[in-house]
């Protein structure tokens, strides 16, 4: 099935990428769909309480493990400390292992985040095994980001609480440049208890009208890993996964491919969105990143766009694969860097010898991956 749009694509004379009103969104919201929650938030520095970061936990493995009693630091103490920091998913349960690239410089420079990535998807109220995407509320992205030099070892990757959360209310991928979806962050700089609480679980409410409504939990559809990156003029989000290892009918009525791209925009929280777009609240941003838009309705999508809950980004289907967004720079070439699908598809070996090792079942995997028990929620989805 390949999703489309009755908008035609329009573009503003100041403007790199189409403008708002040009641009389509989700046409409806279910009318029995939960309400969302769009209350801004700043990305969290810290974890919630009682949750460490990677870096503290680092912090705290090393001024335990490498001072003597007099307080003082022996050479081979420094030679461990330095190993320890370099071997994350031993001291820090994470599988993440900060700068374990071949120097910082080899990362390509197109490469702007890189990290994790799950596609989920949630049935429409009352709808806990939908059969076929009318039976979907809404799909979802979830974004983990981790650093541009770091290498995935074994295990879990850990709770750093940098998670975003983002909703597309089409239900489906866009697939080629005539599909131009309006989607959004829910849930920026969050923490496992926190998607936990607020995305992963079902939950019951009450209506005036209908009595007892009941919106499903979140079923995964898809793991992998993901880059954004910059080509110039654009940016891309493009990913390839991992999970499942054969795409079922569910991946591909949702759009997803083994390897896929999309161009990604951000939309000027100063213009409004379309009438069918809107917001409750618009994103909030700090003067230096508003100034950056100038007088733009659309920017190419920065990472730190994505850590503002409610930022409006414009997702565009590309049908020609993931070349044209792992295209290497001028940059690149000049100081001899990694080629960038290089650098990914090396991201996607790691991930996928990884997961295999947290379990032999594709929900698990993921599910021990984001720290819950998987069963209590929906298997990985491969038919309706």
């Amino acid at each position: 099935m390949t999703p489309s749009t009755k908008a035609s694509a329009k573009h503003d004379e100041d403007a790199a990428l189409p403008s708002s009103e040009a641009a389509p969104g989700s046409k409806h919201k279910p009318d029995d769909a939960e309400p969302e929650s769009h209350e801004i938030k700043r990305t969290k520095t810290t974890t919630e309480k009682g949750q460490m970061t990677i870096e503290e936990s680092m912090k705290n493995a090393g001024s335990s493990k490498h001072s003597n009693k007099k307080g003082n630091h022996e050479p081979e103490d420094d030679a461990k400390e330095a190993k320890s920091k370099l071997s994350a998913s031993e001291d820090t349960g994470s599988a993440v292992e900060p700068h374990g690239r071949d120097g910082f410089e080899t990362v390509p420079a197109s490469i702007l985040e890189k990290g994790i990535i799950y596609f989920f998807f949630r049935g429409r109220v009352n709808i806990d095994e939908p059969s076929n995407v009318d039976d979907i509320a809404r799909s979802y992205i979830l974004l983990r980001p981790i650093e541009k030099d770091a290498k995935l070892g074994s295990g879990p990757i850990g709770d750093a609480g940098n998670s975003r959360l983002c909703a597309i209310p089409k239900k489906v991928l866009p697939q080629s440049g005539r599909d131009r979806w309006i989607s959004f962050v829910e849930k920026a700089g969050a923490s496992f208890q926190q998607l936990k609480d607020e995305f992963l679980s079902s939950s019951d409410y009450e209506t005036k009208t209908a009595g007892t409504r009941h919106s499903p939990a979140a079923t995964p559809v898809g793991e992998g890993v993901y880059a954004i990156t910059s080509t110039g003029r654009e940016s891309h989000l493009v990913y390839m996964l991992t999970l499942p290892e054969k795409l079922g009918e569910v991946q591909k009525e949702i759009g997803l491919r083994e390897k896929g791209s999309f161009i990604i925009s951000t939309k000027n929280p100063e213009y409004p969105a379309p009438a069918n777009a809107r917001l409750p609240k618009s994103a909030e941003y700090p003067e230096e990143v508003q100034k950056e838009f100038r007088s733009l309705r659309w920017m190419p999508t920065q990472p730190k766009h994505l850590d503002f809950v409610s930022t409006q980004f414009l997702l565009v289907g590309e049908s020609s694969g993931v070349d044209k967004a792992l295209e290497p720079q001028k940059e690149d070439q000049t100081k001899e860097n990694a080629e960038p699908i290089d650098e990914l598809e090396k991201l996607e070996e790691e991930d996928t010898k990884r997961m295999s090792g947290l379990s032999k079942d594709d929900a698990t995997s993921i599910f021990a991956d984001l720290e819950v028990h998987a069963n209590d929620y929906p298997k990985l989805q491969t038919t309706f």
